[in-house]
C-alpha cells in the first residue's frame, strides 16, 4: 500500500477541484457577479419619477426664479429620468418650445387644492382667473379633477381648458 503524502494531496485537490473558492470557480463566480451587478444598476439608474420641490430654495428652470408658491409650481421627467422645475405651469410650457418635446415622460403640475402635490398635467384641468394671481402672471392654475375646477370658476370667473386647449392657447 503506497502512502501519499502533502505534495501529491494538493496535487490531487487542485486537479480535480471545481468547488466554489478554489482557482478554477473563482473567475467563474466573480464574472456572475459581476452581471448582476450589471444588470441592478442598469434597471434601477434611471429612474422616471419627480422629484419633492424644495420650495425657497429650488430654481426655476426656465426663468430662473426661486420656486415659492406651492400651489402653481411644475416638473418635468424625462424617458432618462432628469428632472427640470418650474415655479408656473406657464414655465414649464415655456421651457417646451426650447426642449425636444419626444424625449419628456411626465408633465407634472401642483394640485391648487392640494398644496405640494403633483399632478398628471395632461389629464388635469386649468382655470385661467385674473382672481387667482400665479408666479408668471398667466392666472393660470391646475385642478386634478374637473370639479373642483368648475367650483373655483364659480367663485372667481376664468375659462376652463383641458391640457391640449392649455398648449394651443400658449401657442397663440
Amino acid at each position: 500500500m503506497q502512502t501519499l503524502n502533502m505534495k501529491h494531496i494538493n496535487y490531487l485537490h487542485k486537479k480535480n477541484s471545481t468547488k466554489k473558492g478554489t482557482p478554477k470557480a473563482l473567475g467563474f463566480s466573480f464574472l456572475w457577479k459581476g452581471l448582476w451587478i450589471g444588470v441592478f444598476l442598469f434597471l434601477f439608474s434611471c429612474n422616471i419619477s419627480p422629484k419633492k420641490i424644495n420650495y425657497g430654495s429650488d430654481g426655476c428652470h426656465f426663468c430662473k426664479m426661486t420656486i415659492v408658491d406651492k400651489v402653481h409650481a411644475a416638473e418635468i421627467v424625462t424617458k432618462k429620468g432628469k428632472v427640470y422645475m418650474f415655479d408656473a405651469t406657464e414655465c414649464m410650457i415655456n421651457f417646451m418650445d426650447e426642449f425636444d418635446t419626444s424625449q419628456i415622460e411626465l408633465y407634472l403640475s401642483n394640485n391648487y387644492t392640494e398644496p405640494e402635490a403633483l399632478i398628471d398635467a395632461t389629464k388635469a384641468t386649468f382655470l385661467i382667473s385674473k382672481n387667482i394671481p400665479s408666479p408668471m402672471g398667466a392666472f393660470l392654475s391646475a385642478f386634478k379633477n374637473k370639479a373642483d375646477a368648475e367650483k373655483f370658476q364659480a367663485e372667481k370667473g376664468g375659462d376652463l381648458y383641458t391640457w391640449t386647449e392649455l398648449l394651443a392657447k400658449f401657442k397663440d
